[in-house]
């Protein structure tokens, strides 16, 4: 058994990593409450804005001839990686990293796979093993729309300028603070949807359809980028949050564990000089 000055030490220590572990959750949690508010606010316009563009591109068919929308043979891809800058955030970073490893390996297999990093976790993982073509690290410095829009327009002009035959983008979906969705969602080509939710009302367009799809497509291809980090972004505090609120329970608990066995020892030190007093007043007797 460990002697109690070591015990005390190693109390101390849980003590202190549980005050640390107990603000990052509260300061994670303040946090996410912004984060979320953000994202369910997008959401709906996001969305709408996706559906209005794909109903144009079904309803037009072959004659709607964008350039977002044309689709090739596969053989280079790009993967946007959206992760975060720090850890500690349990499997927050590792998930999307395999969902990369996994496109890469078995996906795209036998095709020339790059990834371009958001997040530092990202590029310090993906560089080791992979080509990749850019990193946005600082983006988390401040995180606006307009600095994703300059991300969004490197996008389509690589796909546009031939570099790249598909476009993909892996990040995490926040759903609660305790659930984040992995998303591999497809940026280009812009597969325009068929069937039911093609647009089948008659509207009056001014100026022509083709005109506001070239406007909408990349004004619709900024929007969904921004609300992957957005969504990416919220997951990470979420993430975080309960990673944290489940190290600091670990902690109290080891810290109960370890004051249990202190006093158990402490006692038994106790009764161990109480021997030995009373032996040496017998000998003493004798």
């Amino acid at each position: 058994m460990a002697n109690l000055k070591e015990i005390r030490n190693r109390i101390t220590s849980v003590s202190s990593t549980m005050q640390i572990t107990s603000a990052m959750k509260m300061v994670s949690a303040a946090k996410l409450k912004k984060a979320q508010d953000a994202i369910t606010a997008m959401r709906p316009y996001s969305d709408k804005l996706t559906e209005l563009l794909q109903g144009l591109s079904a309803s037009m068919g072959e004659q709607s001839g964008t350039k977002f929308a044309e689709q090739r043979e596969v053989n280079k891809v790009l993967v946007v990686a959206v992760t975060s800058n720090r850890g500690l955030c349990g499997a927050f970073n590792t998930n999307i990293l395999k969902q990369c490893t996994h496109l890469a390996a078995n996906v795209y297999e036998g095709k020339e796979v790059h990834f371009m990093a958001i997040g530092k976790k990202a590029n310090d993982f993906l560089a080791k093993k992979h080509r990749v073509v850019a990193d946005h690290s600082e983006l988390y410095d401040g995180l606006t729309f307009e600095g994703t829009a300059h991300i969004a327009e490197s996008l389509m002009q690589f796909f546009v300028a031939g570099e790249y035959d598909k476009i993909e983008v892996v990040y995490n979906k926040f759903k609660n603070a305790a659930t984040q969705i992995i998303m591999t969602e497809q940026f280009l080509p812009i597969v325009p949807v068929a069937g039911e939710t093609a647009m089948s009302t008659d509207y009056a367009f001014e100026p022509s359809k083709m005109e506001i799809i070239e406007q909408l497509i990349p004004k619709s291809l900024k929007t969904q980028l921004y609300k992957a980090i957005r969504d990416s972004f919220a997951s990470e505090h979420g993430a975080r949050m309960t990673a944290m609120h489940k190290a600091t329970d670990n902690a109290t608990e080891l810290r109960d564990q370890l004051k249990l066995t202190y006093n158990k020892a402490r006692q038994a030190a106790i009764t161990n000089e109480i021997l030995e007093i009373v032996g040496g007043a017998e000998a003493l007797n004798n």
